[in-house]
């Protein structure tokens, strides 16, 4: 039990002294990465940049004991920093002060949402967020996190908001009082970064580009006086670790966070389990567990709150660093904690001239890289509904709002799969010609002996309350079409996992409308469960279960009197998990 809650008693035994000098070769990388990464991200939430450190700090060494996946890097990450953003900007707060205070309690709050689903094993909740929906949305919430740091590249005032138009109109009310001196610092630091990138790629190098820009800008500004012409900087960063304190709200407001709360456990969740999937797959000595990864997740969001962390998860970027960079074990995120904290002991002061513009561009190179073009191009060839969804929830995100573009994404993914299982492909089948094969009359047309007496259907779906009628209207039609001449109905049942009490019932009244009519009905294929289901309905004794059969052709050969069930066929056909015939 101890190892399931804390994995890291999983690995640590067997720990090699060889896998030292990766994790605190990849931990060193991430570190420093997240330095200015942080401080960039805490901007973006619209918190002091410091706040950034804090949450690059408490919860990565949770995670490192508690997460399953062993290079999964844990902090503040550029898409729940918008969600952020966006859910307090619609509050009326007092000041900067409150703002902190709602900011650490979201932290509390989500992770006690997302350990509750832990516990509650509802890993399976990420299942609702459907590529497509993931895609649109990041796409979306890319592009707003993009312009949203326009404020600082352009060096001007633009309103706050989560909703694409109103930033670009702001933009272009206030264009005429751009800073040049901030935009050109802005544009060098955005070609340096995608330059040096190409660079790494090239060379298999790993030169911490957001650093490098970090330490030459601020040395930059430092030495011209850029700050003199109005270059925004971020100015003194509080030095010290975070004290310990628990966070505190009104109670009369804890009820405006819980809709942001969800959508934020639910994001980072998806944000975390995605990535970590994908690394897992380069790795074959440990498995992502859902339900651990929830409650470690929402353990470090509890604990860093305590230490005014603002919400965490797993990153993109830092993630894909750490496994590039060699990490093994969660050794590496510990090392990549005490840079951070050596960082805000010792070394706040040298960001004092850090110009603002530097980290707009650091969020922008790195936001725009989620944005994903080849996938609704494929989606558009293959798939256009899915691709519909995609662009909806890509609009909705950039018109609306980040909770409402994700909320509008996942109700039209539920509302497809409902349309989808309430129209089943419901297909008449026959036997191909010269062999015991059943197969789709309309695909296989000139192979197939198709009997005027008797009447083939497949339903590749549950039978349910949502699909049923459709289905007795499907089977009606065939019926009809085949007209007196019919005395057989073989429903071949393969397909079908589960029946509810309103297909139970259906297939009653069906089974004995037919024997009225002289038309025998017969089931073939039906699985384990869906046996179980109709002995303990007592469908099977409307039915008989003289009428179950293994194969399509079984039930026809039977009916000509061709085919006698053998004890085991028959044991086989009619197998129950309460009784065996």
């Amino acid at each position: 039990m101890l190892k399931k809650l804390f994995p890291v008693f999983q690995w640590l035994p067997n720990y090699k002294k060889a896998d030292i000098t990766d994790d605190l070769i990849a931990g060193l990388t991430v570190g420093i990465m997240l330095i200015p990464q942080g401080m960039a991200y805490a901007m973006i939430a619209g918190l002091p940049p410091v706040f950034g450190l804090y949450a690059s700090l408490i919860p990565q060494i949770v995670y490192a004991f508690m997460g399953t996946s062993r290079q999964l890097a844990v902090g503040p990450v550029a898409m729940d920093s918008l969600l952020v953003a966006s859910g307090l900007a619609a509050l009326s707060l007092s000041g900067i002060d409150e703002y902190i205070a709602m900011a650490v309690f979201l932290s509390l709050f989500m992770g006690i949402i997302q350990l509750l689903f832990g516990v509650l094993r509802m890993g399976f909740l990420v299942n609702f967020l459907s590529k497509p929906v993931i895609s649109g949305f990041t796409s979306g919430a890319a592009i707003i996190i993009g312009l949203s740091q326009l404020k600082h590249l352009l060096g001007i005032e633009i309103l706050r908001s989560n909703q694409v138009h109103k930033l670009v109109i702001s933009a272009f009310e206030n264009i005429r009082f751009i800073n040049f001196y901030a935009l050109t610092i802005g544009l060098l630091a955005i070609v340096l970064i995608v330059i040096i990138k190409k660079l790494n790629n090239k060379f298999n190098k790993r030169i911490p580009a957001a650093l490098v820009l970090v330490l030459l800008s601020t040395v930059i500004v430092y030495v011209l006086n850029l700050d003199g012409f109005g270059v925004k900087i971020v100015g003194e960063v509080p030095s010290g670790l975070p004290s310990f304190k628990t966070p505190e709200i009104p109670l009369n407001r804890v009820s405006e966070l819980i809709p942001i709360a969800f959508t934020l456990a639910l994001i980072a969740f998806m944000e975390a389990i995605s990535v970590s999937k994908a690394v897992e797959e380069n790795h074959n000595n440990y498995k992502i567990e859902a339900n651990q990864e929830l409650i470690a997740l929402g353990t470090s969001n509890i604990l860093g709150s305590l230490f005014q962390s603002y919400p965490t998860t797993g990153g993109f970027s830092r993630t894909a660093v750490n496994d590039q960079a060699g990490a093994k074990t969660g050794i590496a995120s510990l090392i990549s904690a005490m840079v951070v904290a050596l960082t805000l002991l010792f070394l706040t002061p040298l960001f004092y001239y850090l110009p603002n513009a530097v980290l707009a561009a650091i969020i922008m190179v790195a936001v725009f890289g989620l944005i994903n073009i080849s996938y609704p191009v494929e989606l558009f060839k293959n798939g256009k509904d899915e691709f519909t969804l995609l662009i909806i929830t890509f609009l909705m995100t950039l018109l609306v709002g980040i909770k409402e573009g994700i909320l509008i994404g996942v109700l039209l993914s539920l509302v497809i799969m409902v349309y989808r299982i309430s129209i089943p492909h419901i297909a008449v089948i026959a036997r191909v010609n010269n062999t015991d094969y059943y197969k789709n009359v309309l695909r296989f047309k000139d192979f197939t002996n198709v009997r005027e007496d008797i009447l083939g259907i497949r339903i590749d779906s549950q039978l349910f309350f949502g699909n049923k009628d459709f289905f007795k209207k499907q089977l009606y039609t065939h019926i009809e079409n085949k007209g007196r001449s019919l005395k057989l109905v073989i429903i071949n049942t393969e397909a079908i996992g589960y029946i509810d009490s309103s297909g139970i019932h259906l297939l009653k009244k069906i089974i004995k409308e037919l024997k009225e009519k002289q038309i025998k009905i017969m089931f073939s294929g039906t699985s384990g469960p869906t046996r179980d289901i109709l002995y303990k309905s007592g469908l099977v004794d409307v039915l008989g279960k003289e009428n179950l059969f293994l194969r399509s052709y079984e039930a026809e050969d039977y009916y000509d009197g061709k085919y006698h069930k053998t004890t085991l066929s028959r044991k086989i056909a009619e197998q129950t998990q309460n009784k065996v015939m």
